[in-house]
């Protein structure tokens, strides 16, 4: 498939990544059924066989799973005809789905810390870090607790305990707490 993307073109698509980047609540593979019906089913800039490859590469690759979205600009890219066009299509969707969201972040992060003694500002803070707290948690038992045996993995249970009222009672860096866990599970449970 060789493709001849226009200026206009490459704006479209600059311009479609920047609205995705502010509808990807919950990370940007939300986005990805409108990403395929935009770039598959309207455009035809990448084929069905490339969109779901580049989805499969980009989440079994270590690391952010934002990575499929260079992948797809890569896509347009190579089919526009060279390396250096899928280079620009890299830029253009990964600028275009950072750009929006890592703003609104830093202005609102900014607005955040100039109104901190702000009653509101400071309520909203507090009631969201137990929420957080609590969120960490839960995901911490359920990713604990699937693959556990409470009667074989009590030492771990105990290890987690351990570690988390350092956390809660003592100023440990946390770095300290995960070498040592790291030492412990090394010399005493890498047999098992």
């Amino acid at each position: 498939m060789v493709l001849h993307l226009s200026p206009a073109d490459w704006l479209s698509l600059f311009g479609h990544y920047l609205a995705l980047s502010l509808l990807a609540i919950g990370g940007a593979v939300t986005t990805i059924p409108e990403m395929h019906r935009y770039l598959v089913g309207d455009k035809g800039w990448v084929s069905d066989p490339q969109f779901n490859a580049s989805i499969a590469i980009a989440q079994s690759a270590p690391g952010p799973n934002v990575l499929f979205v260079p992948l797809l600009g890569w896509m347009v890219g190579l089919n526009n005809g060279s390396m250096w066009w899928a280079l620009f299509g890299v830029l253009v969707t990964m600028v275009g789905i950072m750009l929006p969201s890592a703003t609104l972040t830093y202005m609102a992060a900014q607005w955040g810390h100039r109104n901190r003694d702000l009653r509101s500002v400071r309520a909203f803070k507090h009631g969201m870090a137990p929420l957080t707290v609590s969120v960490l948690v839960a995901t911490g038992w359920i990713l604990g607790s699937a693959h556990s045996d409470p009667a074989r993995d009590w030492p771990l249970w105990v290890m987690t305990l351990i570690a988390t009222l350092f956390v809660a009672f003592t100023r440990v860096p946390l770095l300290w707490l995960l070498a040592t866990g790291a030492l412990v599970g090394w010399l005493f449970f890498s047999g098992q």
